[in-house]
């Protein structure tokens, strides 16, 4: 099965149409005590860095009268927050920050009881793709390099990666298949714990999104081998992608918003509201390009439409890499 950026993210024309965000007109309702603001990963990774750096967005201007209060609950792939936002007692007062496990965990553990379409949709804020990343000391400066390096530890070559059958596991099966590669995997619950460890050369490499591996990268102690994009990604333009090496293969993480199952309308369209003021805010627009983030806003109706183009597009992905 072909797996494309286009197929992979159902950005299909006949059933998704991205919306640039309107002004929305103020409503009657507001938070009266502090907003549950549920991060589906650990500290440190990519959702968590999105998620404070909104609060921040959100407090400078003053968007909301409560504050945005993150709290990260990443155990069990993300499952630990879906159960959270899904039995919480106040869902007007409860909203989520998304990844991809929102439609993978719900799929391989369906003991959770988990149905997506019952949460309330108020954001997509963009997609963040995916890089390889190995340690500088390793002496690896290109793919071809790392696949030989791989291949020659038979089997005792060591990625670590956010979940287990959620994005970062989805990505390294990709390449055990594609090469025929035997890599140990070790699931953490947030792409910062990831990237620490790849600092402190505890795992080999990783495939951390660009914001994960960023400070990191910058101090020169993590080198980019490939990236899982359609095209070359700005900040690496020297890198090569996947599709480049002969593999119709592309993937990014949904960075979105949702509010919990039973949440009032008034509520949904107060964070709507916030949301759409801070994705058209100069420090979102600046946070898109610095951490290379491609633009995908969507309106409610379009965000139910591609939850379930996701979970088609990652029940056929996880069959087909025998996740």
């Amino acid at each position: 099965m072909p797996i494309t950026k286009r197929g992979l993210l159902g950005l299909s024309c006949a059933t998704l149409v991205a919306f640039s965000p309107m002004a929305a007109l103020a409503q009657d309702w507001e938070p009266r005590r502090p907003i549950d603001f549920v991060i589906m990963a650990g500290p440190g990774g990519g959702a968590d860095q999105i998620a404070r750096f909104i609060q921040s967005v959100a407090e400078r201007y003053d968007m909301t009268p409560r504050p945005l209060v993150p709290n990260n609950q990443g155990g069990g792939s993300g499952a630990e927050a879906l159960l959270h936002v899904n039995g919480t007692s106040d869902p007007d007062h409860t909203i989520l920050v998304t990844l991809n496990s929102f439609f993978t965990t719900p799929l391989r553990q369906e003991n959770l009881g988990i149905d997506i379409q019952t949460f309330t949709p108020i954001a997509m804020m963009g997609v963040d793709p995916f890089v390889l990343w190995v340690h500088r000391d390793a002496g690896i400066t290109d793919f071809d390099q790392w696949l030989e390096a791989v291949r020659g530890m038979n089997g005792e070559y060591v990625m670590g990666g956010t979940g287990s059958g959620q994005e970062d596991s989805i990505v390294i099966a990709f390449l055990s298949g594609a090469y025929d590669l035997d890599i140990t995997y070790i699931p953490y619950d947030g792409g910062g714990a990831v990237a620490r460890d790849l600092a402190g050369q505890q795992i080999m490499a990783t495939v951390n999104n660009p914001a994960e591996a960023k400070g990191f990268y910058e101090a020169g102690d993590f080198v980019p081998l490939l990236a899982f994009s359609d095209e070359r990604l700005p900040a690496f333009p020297d890198i090569p992608t996947a599709r480049e090496l002969g593999h119709d293969f592309s993937y990014a993480n949904q960075r979105a918003v949702v509010g919990a199952p039973g949440m009032s309308e008034e509520a949904a369209e107060f964070y709507r509201t916030i949301f759409t003021q801070v994705y058209e805010s100069e420090e979102w627009q600046g946070y898109l390009t610095s951490e290379s983030l491609s633009p995908l806003w969507m309106d409610a109706d379009a965000q139910r439409a591609y939850w379930a183009t996701q979970v088609d597009s990652h029940r056929a992905l996880l069959e087909a890499l025998g996740e």
